[in-house]
């Protein structure tokens, strides 16, 4: 075959010629998009570097445990500090929310304790009575500095040398850092039944003067239990989830076999029931214009009374009714219409569904391949988090200045904690401190933290664009080797799905890299444009907000159209081995060819599945429900005493149309490629004896032409 004769278009854009050694994918292939798959290895090993480096600086302890004033992690074993789990803030009224919190950039001394507060207290009153009551002072001092145990020291150089907090408050743990154990008593904010407090500097407070602190923190508390019950609920339940879920797989087959003979049924069912139920919308309007005749004000105009809030006033015209019965009346027609000029073609869709569910039944091993590409995708989600946590917690402690006076010089500013002592600040700024801020560092490597995190997320979004390109290769190259096959299925080849990856990994790994690479950088792109909408919500103005509106659905619409342009490039380059730019813009120009029957089949397609997900979660969901409620007799004595019986049963519909879609997905995967086939066949072939259809039967009696080969089975 010469290079003429493998082009679908010539110099000039004529037809290819017939080619009768064509016989589908193409099998004598070479190497495409080579620049790209060498890109693309370079930033994989790249990918690899960075996750060692991350590796090499990061630490995630800074992530599970909170870290005190002087830099020691909380909780940590084998440390001084290893019984101390929890972080306890000195005055939490500095904190301006939980979010200041949980960053540890709280400008107030932070201690690693072995359990918050369950008191209030202040300072003041337990130095007054140490002596009468010393098991207040020894309950207060554990709240203190480490070594402290100086009740004679005046209360200002303790509260200014922080020494000591100047109050505690009753706190329970979260996120294991003390927090006001917040409830509400008849409506009214409290914290252990009391709405004041005294801060231990001579004012009482209200409870409320806590909520800028530690706003919203007492709900999570509380979702806290349920997330415990939960737990537990999955815990006794997990395998008859399971066993929910293989029903699900068990549907999901019986539905695609079943479609080789239901989906022509299934589609006009729901046809004509639309139809009928127009049909009956239409009478009802009638109905409703003609029983308003007569009736005080119901010949009044929508002009006449004006705009109206309740919905029911419109309802008492009969102009509103006859505006429904014209709409529908329109909406009938343009079905109907649509029916009778489409017929051929809606024909021609149902039989591409048959032909798919027969083509997987031929190929059984397809329906299992997503697997392959939920693993890879795992994979690269599971690498992404891990490098995002090592490179977000990569740096050395940075210690700042934390000064009692406002006109300090010295606050916010970077200090060294051992030397600190031996400095001016102490004299200059008197109770000044050094304590930790944040993990950071001045090297390029920190300076650049931000860069890799994004690098991060695009190579991410690159890989997973890449995995999800390969299966489609894959199986587009297996349903393509059927389709081709003259006598099905003696001229399927062995092992269709395996060649089939095999040629995609091997020839075309360039390709489907370039593909994936375009629609991550429009991805990457729209989660910039989030992100941007996220930080500049509360001040942008209108035209702002307009303007990033307009791009976030520009960039919608772009990525929906690449998927669509990668999702048939990659059928093409399955079939003929060419590379992405060729093979989307033949794709493309084969697609705009057979525009109507493009959208006759997606649209029966999408609504067959759609059907298909909806009974399978349905079903599975309505049994399910049965058994979790104990209203199937024969299994009452096996269902599991559940806290919440909707968690299982939440988790097996979503779980089963999850299922539903992974099978699904290989089959519209299947009628798309047979689908370009089928295009391909009709512009390449004429029927006759010299250049047959490779297309079924069925598909052939619907065209009309000429009769098939006789060596066609």
């Amino acid at each position: 075959m010469d290079r003429e004769e493998e082009n679908y278009y010539g110099k000039h854009g004529e037809p290819r010629k017939f080619d009768p050694k064509f016989r589908g994918p193409i099998h004598n292939r070479h190497c495409t998009d080579i620049i790209c798959c060498v890109i693309f290895i370079v930033v994989i090993l790249g990918y690899i570097a960075l996750g060692v480096v991350a590796w090499v600086h990061g630490d995630p302890r800074k992530v599970i445990y909170p870290t005190d004033s002087y830099g020691q992690f909380c909780g940590q074993r084998d440390t001084l500090n290893e019984n101390k789990t929890i972080l306890f803030y000195f005055n939490i009224l500095k904190c301006a929310s939980p979010v200041v919190l949980i960053n540890l950039q709280c400008p107030t001394t932070q201690l690693c304790v072995s359990k918050c507060p369950d008191r209030f207290a202040t300072y003041i009153d337990v130095q007054a009575s140490y002596r009468y009551k010393p098991d207040q002072w020894n309950y207060f001092r554990q709240f203190c500095k480490p070594g402290f145990n100086n009740p004679r020291k005046s209360v200002a150089q303790v509260l200014r040398d922080e020494d000591c907090p100047s109050m505690i408050i009753p706190s329970r743990p979260f996120l294991k850092r003390c927090f006001p154990d917040f409830s509400t008593k008849n409506g009214v904010l409290t914290v252990a039944n009391q709405t004041t407090f005294k801060d231990g500097r001579g004012k009482t407070r209200n409870v409320t003067d806590l909520r800028e602190a530690a706003n919203g923190i007492n709900n999570v508390l509380d979702a806290r239990s349920v997330g415990m019950k939960i737990f537990e609920d999955y815990a006794i339940s997990w395998y008859w989830i399971l066993i929910g879920l293989f029903i699900a797989m068990m549907l999901s087959l019986l539905f695609l076999v079943l479609l080789r003979f239901t989906a022509g049924v299934l589609f006009w069912i729901f046809i004509f029931g639309v139809i009928g139920i127009i049909g009956y919308g239409i009478w009802h309007c009638y109905w409703e214009y003609d029983h308003l005749k007569g009736i005080p004000g119901s010949d009044l105009t929508m002009y006449d009374i004006g705009f109206q809030t309740d919905f029911k006033v419109y309802l008492q015209l009969r102009q509103t009714w006859l505006a429904f019965m014209i709409i529908l009346c329109g909406v009938e027609v343009i079905i109907i219409l649509m029916l009778i000029f489409l017929r051929n073609r809606i024909r021609i869709a149902i039989a591409l569904l048959k032909e798919g569910s027969r083509a997987i039944g031929y190929i059984m091993s397809t329906l299992f391949y997503p697997i392959v590409t939920f693993l890879l995708i795992a994979i690269c989600i599971s690498y992404w988090a891990v490098t995002a946590v090592f490179l977000a917690t990569s740096g050395e402690p940075v210690y700042k200045v934390m000064a009692n006076q406002t006109l300090c010089k010295y606050a916010n500013l970077t200090c060294d904690p051992e030397t600190f002592n031996t400095t001016n600040v102490t004299k200059l700024c008197p109770g000044a401190q050094c304590t930790f801020a944040f993990y950071g560092g001045e090297s390029l490597y920190h300076k650049y933290i931000f860069i890799f995190q994004l690098a991060n997320a695009f190579v991410f979004l690159w890989l997973v664009n890449f995995a999800i390109a390969l299966g489609q290769c894959t199986l587009a190259g297996a349903f393509a080797s059927y389709y081709w096959a003259y006598r099905k299925p003696a001229d399927i080849p062995l092992w269709p799905l395996f060649s089939s990856f095999g040629r995609a990994i091997r020839y075309h790994t360039g390709s489907l890299a370039f593909g994936a690479l375009i629609l991550a950088i429009v991805q990457l792109i729209r989660v910039i444009l989030e992100y941007l909408d996220h930080k500049l919500k509360g001040t942008q103005n209108s035209f702002t907000r307009f303007l990033l509106c307009c791009l976030k659905c520009c960039f919608w619409c772009l990525e929906k159209f690449l998927k669509f342009i990668n999702r048939n490039a990659y059928i093409m380059i399955a079939i003929y081995g060419k590379n992405f730019c060729t093979s989307a813009k033949e794709a493309f120009f084969l697609l705009m060819r057979n525009v109507v029957r493009v959208a006759v089949l997606d649209k029966v397609t999408d609504f067959l599945l759609f059907l298909g997900k909806i009974l399978v979660a349905g079903g599975v969901g309505v049994l399910a429900f049965f058994f979790f409620t104990q209203r199937i007799p024969v299994f009452a004595q096996e269902v599991p005493m559940l806290n919440y019986y909707w968690v299982p049963l939440l988790t097996v519909i979503i779980g089963s149309y999850l299922v539903a879609h992974g099978f699904f997905s290989v089959y519209a995967m299947c009628v798309d490629t047979l689908f370009l086939c089928f295009c391909e066949d009709l512009e390449r072939n004429d029927g006759s004896t010299g250049k047959p259809y490779f297309m079924s039967a069925s598909l052939h009696r619907i065209l009309g032409k000429k009769k098939l080969s006789p060596k066609k089975s």
